[in-house]
């Protein structure tokens, strides 16, 4: 009998691959990005995948044996000046970010991701709030629409406080005064008050 077909997604597929070969190394994980965004109810097309992961003292993972093959010549050294493994599904073609944690602030986006269920897959992911920190901190005009999406989805169900928070942190961390101001235009064109 012929094996049956898999039921799950790109997406899926890709996300259990990466689960797998993270569970192999021992290493804690999260979805981030637009395919978070889209889950929390941004309405847009990705064609990639984001999440970061947790290695601790472990070396950069050779993540071939899980399906994937790196984008770059030498990805060990570029993900050491970058902090980015970029690798690509071999099965689906879907490019993957793997963004390394470091210290701080992507720990806690790790301590508090939420598992959300993609296709049949317990997945974790940036918890909603925190996407939005990610999203306005990236600033780009994609990122900036994804968080005024994300905002409209959640409604007043979203801790916006938290959210706002964080941002001040981050501004006297880096020296920057316009991320709040950026969580205000977003709020406004999401109708929050």
């Amino acid at each position: 009998m012929p094996p049956v077909p898999s039921l799950r997604s790109p997406l899926g597929e890709v996300l259990a691959d990466l689960g797998r070969a993270f569970a192999a190394i021992g290493v804690r994980w999260y979805l981030f990005g637009a395919q978070a965004a889209i889950l929390y109810g941004a309405a847009r097309l990705s064609a990639d995948v984001d999440v970061t992961v947790s290695l601790g003292d472990r070396g950069i993972p050779a993540l071939d044996a899980g399906g994937f093959e790196a984008r770059v010549p030498e990805p060990a050294a570029f993900a050491e000046a970058s902090r980015v493994l970029p690798v690509v599904h071999r099965p689906t073609r879907m490019p993957v970010d793997v963004v390394l944690a470091g210290p701080g602030l992507e720990q806690r986006f790790l301590a508090r991701a939420e598992v959300r269920t993609i296709d049949d897959l317990a997945v974790p992911v940036a918890s909603a709030p925190d996407l939005i920190v990610m999203k306005v901190l990236a600033g780009r005009p994609q990122d900036l629409d994804d968080a005024t999406a994300v905002l409209r989805a959640q409604g007043d169900g979203l801790d916006t406080s938290r959210v706002r928070a964080m941002l001040r942190e981050l501004e006297q961390a880096l020296d920057r005064v316009d991320l709040v101001a950026a969580l205000d235009r977003a709020l406004a064109q999401a109708g929050h008050p």
